[in-house]
């Protein structure tokens, strides 16, 4: 692995909390418009910059690539986005609650990237990665990191512990009550040597803004007559933290209906393949268990793997989807399936009851699938089925652009 420090664009202190924003694949536009409303400085104007535009403009249109490029150059012109005076890494800390994550932000290697010294677990599609490809390219430029994590190596573990104990370069707590500070590590000699010592890293969230960022590099090599490898387009912003550090929230999962089961059949069902503990936790507390609410009630499912089995496999949304989801309620697809919903651990079970009582249906809250999985997933070079993982905190675009 190789990273790099970068002389990127950073806010002023003073208006970084103004500038950094959720990342541009949490929101949809009406989303982005209402996050961005009163707020000029909010990189949303570059990321989702279609709420510049008339209502119903095309978001893959070449006016909001224009509109993305114009706003962009405009922060620069107005100083909120500055240069940095040289090269620098930065530790970009969230805290959540109780839950504290340290990454330490710089710029990685496409050749890394392809030579899946950056792994993948997740498939890209062509729309978002055309998207998120148009932008970079429009722009020279990475508004947004991508999340990687890394098995903790101790030498950088101590480097960011004797780091966060000075004072931050930004310090702000968001409107959801996520508090974000950054430190600045000029030049980072020191750091990137550390970090050479992890051999590689893996994709934690953020696969379309890598395979964007890598195509690009593609694209100005072909365009570059001069091409030496050299060049800031042959690097992409990342910010990587340990996998100790990282929370995994469930992704669970509503059916919107029990495919002309009636319940009391389709308990029956259930309770000969996973046995049935009735007035269950909504929420699992081991790998292998799973809670269904159904007609007001929680009941426990035991959703055992095969020990044998793949990695992929072995996970407990692959078990519930091959051995329920599918042959007792016909979601044979899950990735195209309009009778399946898919609900982010952070809204808690309490969504689930809410849906289901309000429209019918059953909901199965989830364990998380854990980063040592994800690892294992990606090693085996394996893809990870839909919504299997939910990151958070998740990574605030703003605080550091990198521009070539």
């Amino acid at each position: 692995m190789r990273i790099r420090a970068f002389q990127g664009l950073v806010p002023q202190p003073a208006v970084a909390s103004e500038v950094a924003c959720v990342p541009y694949d949490v929101v949809n536009t009406t989303e982005a418009a209402a996050l961005a409303a009163g707020k000029p400085r909010s990189l949303l104007h570059v990321d989702r910059a279609e709420i510049d535009l008339p209502a119903k403009t095309d978001p893959y249109s070449a006016e909001v690539y224009a509109k993305a490029n114009e706003n962009f150059l405009k922060l620069q012109r107005d100083g909120v986005l500055g240069r940095e005076a040289g090269p620098s890494l930065y530790v970009y800390q969230q805290q959540m609650g109780s839950h504290r994550q340290r990454g330490l932000v710089a710029v990685c290697n496409v050749e890394d990237y392809d030579a899946e010294l950056i792994k993948k677990h997740e498939k890209t599609r062509k729309d978002k990665e055309d998207d998120r490809t148009r932008l970079i390219d429009t722009l020279g430029a990475n508004t947004g990191p991508v999340f990687l994590t890394y098995r903790d190596e101790a030498e950088v573990t101590a480097l960011v512990n004797a780091k966060t104990q000075e004072k931050p370069l930004h310090d702000f707590t968001a409107p959801d009550g996520i508090q974000h500070t950054v430190w600045r590590i000029a030049g980072g000699e020191e750091w990137i040597k550390a970090f050479g010592k992890v051999p590689v890293t893996y994709i934690a969230d953020g696969h379309h803004r890598a395979a964007s960022a890598a195509r690009v590099a593609r694209l100005r090599r072909e365009r570059n007559p001069k091409h030496t490898g050299l060049e800031d387009y042959n690097w992409f912003l990342c910010v990587l933290f340990p996998a100790s550090e990282l929370k995994i929230l469930p992704y669970n999962r509503i059916v919107l209906d029990l495919n002309g089961h009636t319940p009391a059949a389709f308990l029956a069902q259930v309770k000969e393949k996973f046995g049935l503990t009735e007035n269950a936790a909504p929420t699992p507390t081991a790998i292998g268990d799973v809670s269904m609410y159904l007609g007001g009630k929680w009941y426990g499912l035991k959703c055992r793997a095969d020990a044998n089995a793949d990695p992929v496999s072995r996970l407990d949304v692959s078990v519930l989807q091959d051995k329920l989801l599918a042959p007792l309620l016909g979601i044979d697809d899950p990735r195209t399936s309009k009778r399946v919903d898919f609900v982010g651990g952070i809204r808690g079970t309490a969504e689930l009851t809410k849906r289901v009582d309000a429209d019918g249906g059953v909901a199965f809250s989830m364990y998380p699938t854990t980063v040592a999985q994800l690892m294992e997933i990606a090693d085996a070079g394996q893809i990870m089925p839909p919504k299997s993982t939910w990151f958070e905190p998740k990574l605030r675009s703003g605080f550091f652009v990198h521009t070539f």
